[in-house]
């Protein structure tokens, strides 16, 4: 509608000689209109609203405003959906209007319009990590944190799995959950050139040998991008702007404690506020497209494969200890100076310990410089070995107690200038054949 401010400037091209079809031209409003208003003598007045029916009230703007301060970089649709929880019944348009007369537009129209890459049902899905220990850092946590980001290229079904680590282990065991997620595997898995993946040399990148077993064991092509083609991978790419901006952003307002409280977090917020909503560039639910696309995937392996850290590890030849992650950990005695293999699942507090195929003992992780961590069991073995070991088993020696402090060896004292080391009496073996008579 005609403003008050530009019929006053319309006023002024006819009085500058200017014909309303001139006019029409200039300001692209139809010439029928301008001369309709120089008929009435200028634009109707602004329509009133009916206070009843206003719903953006000024309590709401007040709300607004507030969320505002507490998180600037909160998107409108966040703001929307957290008035809303709280009894907002107005549209989404509304709250925007809102939010841009507090703010105004956060971003401005690209250049050049975008063609997304289109795939086949079956054919394609997209993974990547996030590096978010920033965040963490903001949050109070004393732990890294990343966000494995997988998306399925037709169907826009994604999922986000927060971790600690963006290594190949953690890489694998991303994917095996994607793929358990949506009951199946597509054909090609594309992402970039991860280091943790395989060796990039110019424009060739060639996978590691894990990578190779672990695509062959689900029949999935590891395909990774062209260094600069990052098109190609934009749709998973552009989701993690939508972790970042609004996600991560609403958690800013009540941080999660825990990784399993935060990916709690996500999974319910992309079942309400991703795959149940229309796609913009598909313009149906990704929930509903993901039914059709599921009976184009590859079936799952029989058997899932195993992405836990496996390491061998030799027991040490005097005390049957191993190190793992900058402990000491206990093993049977019969495993001394043998090679064990530690098998340490992703994200779990406890590892194993297996000789020869058969499991010997389960641990609990403990920090790094941690004193060493003793079986009850492992220990009274050690300490039975010791004991009744020969000469021709020097290699066991009594182990200490792990739980009782060392106590302080006694001085004999036998007056004034005098003090003396209490013998030891332990140089002289068990096999001792002295006949107890004193020489004179």
């Amino acid at each position: 509608m005609m403003t008050e401010e530009e019929f006053m400037d319309i006023r002024q091209m006819h009085a500058d000689g200017m014909t309303f079809t001139e006019i029409a031209e200039v300001t692209g409003y139809h010439r029928a209109t301008i001369s309709k208003w120089f008929r009435t003598g200028g634009p109707p007045p602004k329509r009133a609203a009916d206070p009843a029916r206003v719903v953006m009230t000024e309590a709401w703007g007040a709300r607004i405003a507030e969320l505002l301060v507490a998180q600037p970089a909160l998107l409108s649709t966040s703001i929307h959906e957290i008035i809303v929880t709280e009894g907002f019944t107005g549209a989404y348009p509304t709250t925007v209007r809102a939010v841009r007369e507090l703010r105004g537009p956060r971003f401005i129209a690209a250049k050049a319009a975008s063609v997304p890459i289109e795939t086949a049902p079956g054919l394609e899905a997209q993974f990547d990590f996030a590096d978010l220990r920033k965040v963490a850092e903001g949050w109070g946590w004393t732990v890294p944190l990343f966000c494995f980001g997988m998306i399925l290229s037709w169907s826009r079904w994604r999922m986000w799995w927060f971790t600690t680590s963006q290594d190949r282990e953690h890489t694998f065991e991303g994917v095996a959950r994607f793929f358990d997620a949506i009951g199946g595997v597509p054909r090609i898995g594309r992402t970039d050139r991860m280091g943790a993946l395989g060796t990039s040399q110019g424009r060739r990148f060639t996978l590691h040998p894990p990578t190779v077993a672990f695509a062959r064991h689900h029949d999935v092509q590891i395909v990774p991008c062209q260094a600069g083609d990052a098109k190609r991978k934009g749709k998973v790419e552009r989701p993690f702007r939508q972790l970042r901006e609004a996600f991560l952003t609403e958690q800013d307002l009540d941080p999660p404690t825990s990784l399993g409280q935060l990916n709690e977090r996500a999974q319910v917020w992309l079942e309400q506020r991703v795959h149940a909503v229309a796609n913009r560039t598909t313009g149906v639910a990704p929930a509903d497209r993901l039914v059709t696309e599921r009976q184009l995937l590859q079936p799952l392996p029989g058997v899932r494969f195993d992405t836990a850290y496996r390491e061998p590890r030799t027991v040490d030849r005097s005390i049957p200890l191993i190190h793992w992650r900058g402990v000491r950990y206990s093993v049977p005695t019969a495993a001394l100076g043998q090679v064990v293999e530690v098998r340490h699942p992703v994200d779990s507090p406890t590892f194993d310990v297996r000789w020869a195929g058969r499991m010997i003992a389960t641990h609990t992780q403990a920090e790094a410089g941690s004193d060493d961590v003793w079986d009850p069991a492992h220990h009274a073995e050690a300490i039975a070995s010791a004991l009744t070991s020969t000469t021709s088993r020097r290699h066991l020696h009594p182990v200490p107690d792990p739980v009782e402090p060392e106590v302080a060896p006694v001085r004999l004292d036998i007056g004034d200038g005098y003090d003396i080391e209490p013998p030891d009496l332990t140089v002289y073996g068990t096999g001792c054949s002295c006949t107890g008579r004193v020489s004179s």
